[in-house]
């Protein structure tokens, strides 16, 4: 319904603020009414009497209550419930029209996606350069990588690109490469989550475990030996 009838509406709000908050508690509350369809039952509120009331002499006794009639209108209400079935809100079907074309929706994340491709890009770009020992510009790009890897579009091309390059056997770096390479690691699985445990963490294991580095002849040390302190 919101990409039928109210993407214009967004649209003529953009850059008021005020409209946008009008529209975003109109919608809440839309929400939350079709989550808690059942209005909360209410409670009969007894008056107080009036002050003086004790004073006056018209007043009628109480009757008194016949105990058998009381337990029979429970026992026949505690029997309805019993038998009454479960309340179920009904549900309305309704037909929504197809709204704008889905063009008319991407021109607005046009940006966003631009962005992400870039810092794919920038992403790619660097870990080429780091493979190919143009150590100068891997420096200028590094900053903006470390950045990308708060997206999971930017951490599973980290792994996409690492596996590219164990698959060209060039997976033996020498210090610098596997410095630069080891930090890439670290700080894609610092801004993991338990969603990525099973994708790109899992991706990185058999990465960690081939790429090394010759500390001295017959001494190999592993990536993994430098990112296994993540949980």
């Amino acid at each position: 319904q919101l990409v039928a009838y109210e993407v214009k509406r967004m649209r003529a709000e953009e850059g008021n603020k005020q409209k946008i908050l009008r529209h975003i508690r109109e919608l809440a509350e839309k929400l939350y009414k079709n989550e808690n369809p059942y209005p909360a039952v209410t409670m009969h509120t007894v008056k107080k009497p009036k002050e003086g009331h004790h004073l006056r002499v018209q007043q009628k006794p109480f009757p008194r209550l016949d105990e058998g009639l009381v337990q029979w209108i429970i026992d026949q209400a505690t029997a309805k419930l019993q038998t009454a079935p479960p309340a179920v809100k009904a549900e309305v079907k309704c037909m929504v029209p197809s709204g704008p074309p889905i063009a008319a929706i991407m021109e607005r994340n046009g940006n966003a996606m631009a962005n992400s491709a870039r810092r794919l890009e920038v992403v790619r770009n660097c870990i080429s350069y780091v493979f190919e020992n143009k150590m100068l510009e891997a420096k200028k790009l590094f900053p903006a990588v470390l950045r990308a890897m708060k997206g999971r579009a930017a951490r599973q091309c980290l792994t996409q690109e690492l596996n590219l390059h164990v698959q060209q056997n060039r997976a033996v770096l020498d210090h610098q490469q596997f410095d630069f390479v080891i930090r890439m690691m670290n700080c894609c699985l610092q801004d993991c989550t338990a969603m990525d445990e099973h994708g790109i963490a899992a991706a990185l294991l058999p990465l960690v475990t081939a790429f090394c580095r010759k500390l001295s002849p017959g001494i190999t040390q592993f990536a993994y030996s430098c990112v296994q302190e993540h949980v």
